[in-house]
């Protein structure tokens, strides 16, 4: 038998990965020596491609459809590269429940396979607490923080001592914003010269580990962000972040909105007014200004709050959200408002360089000095925005909701193919992009996924799952339905989530592309649900996401309402989902700033911004939603599309095209 970590030298006379990926994932492969293996080919077939591109230093778009085995067809090629060619892999998904995973499920698994090898999951920089700031904010406690901010300071101490290694996600209760951001890890004083091995660091020790790692688990945006830092500083022959290290990007789906965050300007009101209250807080008259005694510096922060209010409020004021609900603005010149906050920010930058100088502590030094450099990065952020600096971008303001008042200022890049070309497809560099959806309809080279990042010369492949869903699953259409705008469709929407409720006995999603549409029918639903016994948790109604979940597992018959993050990154295998009911086809809001100027810029081009945009990105997002429904060999279900428009519009075809073919019946 070959083993898995065979040279792979093919001019030295021995099999290539690629070909030792096909006979681990084999019938008489090591993995078939476990009593949990299931052969699939189509497993096999994605770790032989993985493989390939990473032998041949290229990159690799590959669909993978739920059931395929995605994760331990990359994990496996990828750790086996890694170890053999000394190369750091870097592996990135979107979602917290896929990082652990990976973590805890699936690379135990590749170690039995390829012996132990170093792999790290990090966490955002934010993620962490630093003992050293935590010693020094107590030591302050009595210049910085009020009496509850105190007591909570004590909170986090005591839950630090019990939970050396743990992080925030992993708290029982949740800090105040201001107090963490004084205790959590920072690059100005959480380094490696303050936070030496056995200072209890847990930042700077899995930085430390994370050098020396075969391999890296992290987010999509955690990597963008080590990508920005890393550009002044990469050595030579760094593909992305380390030298010669590769990447697979998993829920790949997501990284054209990840990457357009990643590449804009984003200042809120509430993000300036957290800084200057760390220096001043005219409330509780704490922050590093009163700890030093400097009364100038002190003026100058309650007159940057007052000049803060009346800069955030004149911009409010030209932008004309229409409709009470309405969150965002596009601003299409430049020159919002006069730049009232520049001269400001900059003078208050001097008074904390000035007084960091002249602080006695070096923790008081380095917090003064980072606060400095956060107000500068604010106020030539800020200046590009007014100026909109940038060709290609679309500015916008979007205002809070509700009694908040906060006004943030954004921008993105249109069309990130062209950065994303330059980062990943440029040539000579190994990565992977997969997920369980990338093509629409019947794009089986899925070239709308390979446009949209800059990858039209990657090669690509679609594997279909191994899922036999004309017996697991049963599909749904609704022929007739009221428009939303009808009287009636509030009473037939109910009618019909009535129906299909009682058909699976609850056990059931309900996906909305409205927020409060959702809520007007939970309200409409609830005390149906009540009288049948299931029980209906509504996102946004006080329970967090994962808890959420984690009481729809737990109680099998219950119903679950939810909107965006639930249609994607949700993985409930067995009958407590046994429903999933798509309320209404997930089309993009046209008039999101980011969006109206992705189908200006095609309709620019002579494309029709509906069928090359709106269409295809509805089609991944339903794909995405119906996928919650069959996640095993043993799950069976339900799917019901309650929107007619399927059935009705021309491009209803499309949309047909991209869901699994199973039993269809269409209802009135």
């Amino acid at each position: 038998m070959i083993s898995i970590l065979d040279p792979s030298e093919g001019s030295h006379g021995g099999p290539t990965l690629a070909e030792r990926m096909h006979l681990a994932f084999s019938t008489d492969g090591r993995l078939a020596a476990s009593p949990q293996f299931e052969f699939r080919p189509q497993q096999q077939r994605m770790a032989q491609l993985v493989a390939g591109a990473l032998e041949k230093n290229r990159p690799l778009i590959v669909e993978a459809a739920t059931g395929v085995g995605k994760s331990l067809a990359y994990l496996l090629p990828a750790a086996t590269f890694a170890l053999e060619q000394k190369r750091k892999a870097i592996i990135c998904t979107h979602t917290i429940n896929l990082q652990e995973q990976l973590v805890h499920k699936d690379i135990p698994i590749v170690k039995k396979l390829v012996g132990d090898f170093h792999a790290e999951l990090l966490k955002g920089r934010n993620n962490y607490l630093c003992p050293t700031r935590l010693k020094s904010a107590f030591s302050q406690t009595g210049d910085l923080f009020s009496s509850s901010e105190a007591a909570e300071l004590q909170l986090i101490e005591e839950w630090h001592r019990e939970n050396p290694t743990a992080t925030l996600s992993e708290m029982d209760f949740t800090p105040g914003a201001r107090l963490w951001s004084m205790v959590r890890s920072e690059p100005h004083a959480c380094t490696p010269r303050r936070c030496p091995p056995g200072s209890g660091c847990v930042y700077q020790d899995v930085r430390r580990r994370m050098a020396a790692a075969d391999v890296l688990v992290l987010n999509h945006t955690l990597f963008f962000t080590l990508l920005a830092s890393a550009e002044e500083t990469l050595a030579e022959d760094a593909n992305f972040i380390f030298p010669r290290d590769f990447v697979v990007l998993d829920e790949a789906h997501t990284i054209e909105n990840i990457a357009a965050q990643a590449f804009g300007i984003h200042i809120s009101e509430s993000n300036i007014r957290f800084e200057l209250g760390r220096l001043y807080n005219p409330k509780t008259r704490k922050g590093f200004f009163a700890s030093v005694g400097d009364s100038d510096a002190i003026r100058d922060v309650v007159q940057a709050i007052t000049m803060t209010e009346s800069f955030f409020r004149s911009a409010e004021s030209r932008c004309k959200f229409t409709g009470t609900y309405a969150k965002e603005f596009r601003i299409r010149e430049p020159g919002l408002v006069e730049n009232d906050l520049a001269l400001p920010l900059q003078r208050l930058a001097t008074c904390a360089i000035k007084a960091g100088d002249a602080a006695k502590s070096e923790g008081q030094k380095l917090e003064l000095h980072d606060i400095a450099k956060r107000l500068t990065a604010v106020r030539v952020n800020l200046s590009a925005f007014l100026d909109q600096t940038e060709d290609g971008h679309v500015y916008w303001a979007e205002r809070g909701t509700g009694d908040n008042r906060n006004l943030a200022l954004h921008s993105a890049p249109i069309d990130v193919s062209p950065k994303l070309e330059e980062i990943f497809f440029g040539g000579g560099k190994a990565c992977v992009f997969t997920s369980a959806t990338l093509g629409v309809g019947d794009d089986e080279k899925l070239n709308y996924f390979r446009n949209r990042v800059g990858a039209q010369n990657a090669q690509a492949a679609c594997i279909q799952s191994p899922f036999d869903f004309k017996k697991q699953m049963r599909l749904f259409l609704v022929k007739r339905m009221p428009e939303p705008k009808d009287d009636a469709y509030g009473d037939a929407m109910e009618e019909k989530i009535s129906h299909f409720l009682s058909l699976s006995q609850g056990r059931a999603f309900v996906l909305f592309t409205s927020y409060s549409q959702m809520t007007a029918m939970a309200d409409r639903l609830e005390d149906f649900c009540l009288d049948n016994g299931w029980r209906l948790l509504v996102q946004g109604r006080g329970m967090p996401r994962h808890q959420m979940l984690a009481e729809f597992k737990k109680d099998v018959h219950s119903i679950l309402f939810g909107t965006d993050s639930f249609w994607t990154g949700v993985d409930v295998p067995g009958e407590a989902l046994s429903n999933v009911i798509i309320t209404r086809l997930p089309f993009a809001v046209p008039d999101h700033p980011l969006t109206a100027s992705r189908l200006e810029y095609l309709e620019e081009q002579g494309l029709n911004s509906f069928s090359e945009y709106s269409v295809p990105e509805a089609i991944l997002k339903l794909r995405q939603g119906v996928g919650r429904l069959i996640r095993t060999q043993q799950d069976q279900g339900i799917v019901a599309i309650l929107d007619n428009r399927i059935l009705s519009k021309p491009y209803g075809r499309a949309f047909m095209a991209s869901l699994p073919d199973c039993p269809t019946e269409i209802v009135g």
